[in-house]
């Protein structure tokens, strides 16, 4: 991270990332169709010089992270609570990025958990800090608010075109004395919720990474296609073909170990969940917020 050309990529990957970020908490409204909202998002970081790190995602309610709409999908926004999750590309550097809308105006404070969670973990970032630390800043925060963080759900280190690098950020003191060091990037993403506190599966995935390359017999078009992702999460109806070649091509390459899915996440006891999330730069004598609108 230290060459200031590479620097200036990870800034203007945040920097898009949060324009997008707002940009697309705007369209989130009553009416609006989700798939709309999530290709205008995409469209709108193309327009600003980045590319998706991601698809654009929004999980409603009980659902906390992972969906994303496929090419046929009809889901009309009403006065679910909204989790929209961006991610922006530049030159394999990354912006992750999240926050929450309420639709229903009845869940203010559970919006406010997740988002002052991670303001808390923000102010005791610098090096030397604990990971565990972190955790305990965000679990504290949330519980005073009445909540219960995600345990299984985790912030995470951003590297070239890899979203989900190490160190792992935890929502919950998780023992980690690992300490964090000047340089590091990290995304931070408290999840609150009046559920369980812990997600599982929750229908079928639209979100697949490459996780190994191997030659293949059938759906090697298909298969080129993946590869100009370089590894970085991509959704089904980025993919052209018909839809049985692609749901055949995407099971098999699931079988020989060269995809990963990542399905849908909801909250065990169906409760509701907020998210919010930013992406820093661990700095000599704190951090900076690279996904902050300026």
């Amino acid at each position: 991270m230290t060459e200031n050309k590479k620097l200036e990529d990870w800034k203007k990957a945040g920097k898009i990332a949060a324009e997008a970020l707002e940009y697309g908490r705007l369209l989130i409204n009553k009416g609006a169709k989700m798939l709309d909202v999530c290709e205008k998002i995409d469209d709108k970081i193309k327009n600003l010089g980045g590319r998706p790190a991601f698809p654009s995602q929004i999980s409603l309610n009980s659902t906390a992270a992972h969906f994303c709409p496929g090419a046929k999908d009809e889901i009309i926004l009403t006065d679910q609570i909204a989790k929209l999750d961006v991610g922006v590309e530049v030159n394999g550097a990354i912006g992750d990025t999240a926050c929450t809308v309420d639709l229903s105006g009845k869940n203010t404070a559970l919006v406010n958990a997740s988002r002052d969670a991670l303001e808390s973990a923000i102010r005791i970032i610098k090096p030397g800090t604990k990971i565990r630390e972190i955790g305990k800043a965000i679990s504290e925060t949330i519980n005073e608010a009445g909540f219960t963080p995600i345990v299984n759900l985790s912030g995470h280190g951003l590297e070239e075109y890899d979203i989900h690098a190490m160190p792992t950020i935890p929502n919950i003191d998780n023992g980690d004395e690992t300490t964090i060091k000047e340089g590091m990037i990290f995304a931070i993403e408290p999840f609150a919720t009046n559920g369980r506190g812990r997600v599982q599966e929750a229908g079928a995935s639209t979100i697949f990474a490459q996780a190994d390359s191997k030659p293949v017999r059938d759906g090697r078009e298909i298969l080129k296609q993946i590869e100009q992702y370089k590894g970085m999460p991509f959704t089904t109806r980025w993919i052209k073909g018909t839809e049985m070649e692609i749901r055949l091509a995407l099971r098999n390459f699931q079988q020989q170990g060269i995809l990963i899915a990542y399905p849908p996440l909801a909250d065990a006891g169906k409760g509701i969940v907020s998210q919010a999330e930013h992406t820093v730069l661990v700095t000599k004598n704190g951090c900076e917020v690279l996904t902050v609108l300026h």
